[in-house]
């Protein structure tokens, strides 16, 4: 697509949502970038997407290395790392640890594929059913290539307005590489499993895109993509509704799950 931007976004959104989920306060970002040759115009607009997403979500955005590597990238290839630091008090971290049975799962939606499961997605839309980038499929609003290059996003502004208006959060997880499947174990504590109710959300069109074009199996497709939902909240009953109104008309909110007894595990019903 010849577009460096949106994997700035990406990087600063997947560091975010990632330290946000223990509810830390993002502070900074240390950036690391790498290609074959440096190439002035794109690494400006990688910076751009970064310090863009920085300003946006009030981080300091700090120069970290570039450096140049022939004989390690590809042709306008980019290797694109970033450090996160962040803040939150020792007894206000979130770890899952107070999850109870019959705790209450909430889901906010991604943009899309956000930051995983592209390698299949590339294998699928481009290797087996024979697409170009600016290909249109029918039910999606972009073209392919415009559609996987829809940036993450950035879950902490609602996970603060959450926490500074005392809802009382007991555990949550950004739906990364590993979907639900994955992701939600490492927080669950022992004796603790998750039914998450299907056809609770939304599937995103471009999910329903790739498992016709590969036949994929349901337990496949949510175990390599978010299926839609980016952000997992568990909390107890109690705390839905005061979650629903703070949160009206800025972010969609689903219950999709209930925390049930178990070992750990991710069950769809």
């Amino acid at each position: 697509m010849n577009k460096y931007d949106t994997i700035g976004i990406d990087l600063v959104s997947a560091c975010c949502n990632d330290i946000s989920v223990m509810a830390a306060k993002p502070l900074t970002i240390l950036d690391y970038i790498a290609n074959d040759r440096l190439k002035p115009e794109i690494i400006e607009e990688v910076i751009h997407g970064l310090a863009k997403s920085c300003k946006k979500h009030n981080i300091a955005l700090v120069g970290g290395e570039i450096a140049e590597m022939p004989d390690i990238y590809q042709k306008n290839e980019v290797d694109l790392v970033g450090i996160i630091t962040g803040i939150v008090d020792k007894e206000k971290i979130i770890d899952g640890t107070k999850i109870k049975n019959d705790n209450v799962v909430i889901g906010l939606p991604s943009s899309g594929l956000q930051t995983n499961g592209y390698s299949l997605a590339r294998k699928l839309l481009f290797d087996i059913a024979k697409y170009k980038i600016d290909d249109d499929i029918q039910g999606l609003n972009k073209n392919i290539g415009e559609t996987l290059l829809e940036p993450a996003y950035i879950y902490n502004q609602y996970i603060q307005l959450l926490l500074d208006n005392k809802i009382t959060i007991n555990g949550m997880a950004h739906i990364s590489g590993g979907g639900m499947v994955d992701n939600i174990p490492r927080i669950l504590p022992k004796g603790c499993s998750v039914k998450i109710f299907l056809n609770s959300w939304p599937i995103l069109e471009i999910f329903k895109v790739l498992k016709d074009i590969g036949n994929i199996n349901q337990d496949e497709m949510f175990r390599t993509f978010n299926m839609g939902i980016g952000l997992v909240i568990i909390v107890q009953k109690t705390e839905v509704e005061k979650i629903k109104s703070l949160l009206a008309n800025k972010i969609d909110i689903y219950v999709i799950g209930k925390v049930i007894t178990g070992n750990r595990k991710v069950i769809l019903a």
